[in-house]
Formats: structure tokens, sequence, C-alpha cells
């Protein structure tokens, strides 16, 4: 097994543009970016973000990949749920969304999964196997759980 660059796929190109997207509607710069992420505990550079915003353009050279925890403070900075970078921002089921390790499914099923709604499968009509029940209970604690009305065991 040969180590090297991995190249950033689909959902990597997503939360680029995502973070591009959200900073500029929140009219933050670079820096203000930056300076959130230090007040959060995440310090990341003007550099590293504008790396990872690159992510975005399928040619760029200068980019940065990035990490849970990453995800977690730029979410956190920008002031949304960590799926609303995952995704692009379209929820139409017309449109196709790229999983990495899945490949393409409809905008709306790609959101039903991250949202911990759906499991991202094509599941059987009448769900012979319980797959939907076993996903809502595995993605979900307890609690949660029962918002969905989904029994607890």
């Amino acid at each position: 097994m040969t180590t090297g660059r991995i190249e950033l796929g689909p959902n990597g190109r997503a939360v680029a543009a995502n973070v591009k997207r959200l900073r500029a509607a929140r009219g933050m710069s670079l820096r203000a970016l930056s300076e959130a992420l230090e007040k959060a505990g995440r310090g990341l550079s003007q550099d590293a973000i504008n790396k990872i915003e690159n992510g975005a353009k399928p040619d760029a050279k200068q980019i940065r990949r990035v990490d849970v925890d990453d995800l977690v403070a730029l979410a956190v900075a920008l002031r949304v749920n960590p799926s609303a970078l995952l995704l692009p921002l379209t929820d139409d089921p017309s449109q196709t969304v790229k999983i990495t390790g899945f490949g393409e499914v409809g905008a709306d099923r790609a959101w039903d999964w991250v949202d911990g709604e759906m499991p991202i499968e094509r599941i059987e009509p009448g769900d012979p196997t319980g797959a939907i029940l076993q996903f809502q209970v595995d993605a979900r604690p307890a609690g949660r759980r029962m918002q969905l009305g989904v029994a607890d065991g």
C-alpha cells in the first residue's frame, strides 16, 4: 500500500464550497473567521481557511482537507449545524448529490441520511428487514428516537 496525497472527494468539495458561501453570507473576512475559530479553541490561520475554501474549485492546487474537529469548529463559528457543511444546499429530489463511499443519490435522500432520518441505501417496499428502524435506533440517542416515533429498544 502506498501513501500519498489523498484527493478531495465530493463531500470535501461541498464542505469547501459551504464554508466559502457561509463566510460570505455572514460578511466575514478570512481574518474574522480565523479569529472566531481561535476563540472557539480551534485555531486555523487565514491561509488555512483560504486553502480549505480553494477545495471548492476542482483544479485548485493549494488546498487543505477538513478533519472532523475542523468541521465541527467551522460549524460553530459559522453558526450552523455540521450537516449544513457536508452537502450542497439543495434538497431538490431531481438534483443528485455524490456521497463519498456510496455514489449518487437524490439530494432529498442525501439530506434525510445526513439528518439521521433515513438510511442512504434503497429500502424495499414495506421494509421487510427492518432497515429503517435499525438505522434510526443506531443513528439517534434514545430521546431523539422517541421524537421520530421509534420505540426505544
